[in-house]
């Protein structure tokens, strides 16, 4: 076995890999945008994400949505992927990481 199938599934590594997620209209990636709110990984091995659109019209969704369920599915031991889109509570620079911030001049 190699080292990547004996990793362990974790919230931490799930949550890098969904880094290389980049929303094309911001130019930053889903996790530091703040539009992941949620990471499970169940015992089946399926990965459940919770997430958000920064608009609830934003024309991406599909894209962005489907990469997510994409990244997670690349990842060795997962069996698979749901991928839950909420506008609850609704998305806001705020939740934009603090590095991020600092990047845009936000912070």
């Amino acid at each position: 076995m190699t080292e990547a199938e004996t990793q362990t599934l974790t919230k931490e590594l799930i949550l890098e890999r969904l880094k290389e997620v980049i929303d094309p209209e911001i130019g930053i990636d889903v996790v530091n945008l703040g539009l992941i709110y949620e990471v499970n990984v169940r015992e089946d091995s399926t990965v459940y994400v919770k997430m958000t659109m920064t608009t609830p019209g934003c024309p991406l969704t599909m894209w962005i949505l489907q990469a997510v369920e994409q990244k997670v599915l690349e990842i060795p031991g997962v069996k698979d992927a749901e991928i839950e889109l909420t506008f609850d509570p609704p998305w806001t620079p705020d939740m934009i990481s603090e590095e991020y911030k600092k990047r845009l001049g936000l912070g």
